[in-house]
């Protein structure tokens, strides 16, 4: 089961970068000065990449310890 380990370890770190990336793009889109709506519309552009990402991380995490516990 040390392949499951590692699966889930890599699913999770790239599940931690993309949550990093949102957290980025949303910073960046507050710096620049947009109006609200243009605001609005990009954090609602990035959320669906938030999720999914908070997803792929919890799925990595649940893989490691299934493969933690099996193993």
């Amino acid at each position: 089961m040390t392949y499951l380990i590692w699966v889930g370890a890599v699913i999770s770190v790239l599940g931690l970068c993309g949550v990093i990336y949102s957290v980025i793009a949303v910073a960046r889109a507050k710096r620049s000065g947009m109006d609200d709506a243009a605001l609005r519309m990009r954090i609602g552009q990035v959320m669906p990449v938030n999720l999914g990402a908070f997803m792929a991380a919890m799925l990595g995490l649940a893989m490691v310890l299934v493969g933690s516990l099996l193993g």
